[in-house]
């Protein structure tokens, strides 16, 4: 820890996580970008051309379909960053308790603080909704990764990739069903990115943690200590 104006320097994120999350920033804006053209090849209005238009063959379904699948790849790849940083750096660990009374009253702390009703929260590495809300989108990549592979292997039922997401045949009905489900989840983590960068941006400016900058020198900045240093202790 160093002194930086007052404050002290914590640091909290490995080199894998903020590695993950900048791969999965690139790698979701491409497929929510490419997936809604595959999905609806006129979303930006009918131009009077086919689908399958191109300058150089730079923007055929063939080619979009290319960055969609070596976009969701990627994000895989990610994701096993993100295993490996959980396995090696207590940072990586900062999931949600939910069996324990401080992640209900860290919770509640911050929620009155949001809602105008509190000046300020206790100082946290990363509070509790943040931990749930992060928990939460990592779920709904899981979902799309299911989904998604489910899609993608489906149109060889009897290669290992099929026989591997098989199981999510299972769990919702049919292919229809399953690109319903692939679809609004997209939309879903879409959203919560909108939400997240305004609270992101707004932590910056009121906070003054280095909420932003955490993403990419990986170290935090408080006056007191915060509320679960322990856990990366």
């Amino acid at each position: 820890m160093e002194k930086n104006q007052s404050r002290k320097v914590y640091y909290v994120f490995s080199p894998w996580t903020r590695l993950f999350h900048w791969l999965m920033v690139g790698s979701i804006a491409v497929l929510f970008t490419t997936g809604l053209y595959i999905g609806n090849p006129s979303f930006l209005g009918n131009q009077g051309l086919e689908p399958t238009y191109a300058v150089n063959n730079w923007f055929s379904m063939e080619k979009i379909r290319f960055y969609h699948f070596t976009a969701a790849y990627i994000l895989l790849a990610a994701i096993i960053l993100k295993i490996y940083g959980f396995l090696v750096s207590k940072g990586d660990r900062l999931f949600p308790h939910f069996w324990t009374k401080k992640f209900y009253a860290g919770a509640w702390d911050t929620i009155l603080h949001y809602l105008f009703l509190r000046p300020r929260h206790r100082p946290y590495l990363r509070n509790s909704l943040a931990r749930a809300s992060y928990a939460g989108l990592y779920f709904l990549i899981l979902i799309e990764i299911a989904t998604g592979f489910a899609m993608y292997f489906g149109i060889n039922p009897h290669s290992g990739g099929a026989m591997l997401f098989h199981f999510v045949g299972y769990i919702i009905a049919n292919e229809y069903a399953l690109h319903l489900v692939h679809h609004y989840v997209a939309w879903i983590i879409v959203l919560f990115a909108i939400v997240h960068v305004y609270m992101v941006i707004r932590d910056d400016l009121l906070e003054k943690n280095g909420e932003t900058s955490s993403m990419i020198a990986g170290v935090k900045f408080f006056a007191e200590e915060p509320e679960d240093l322990r856990d990366i202790r």
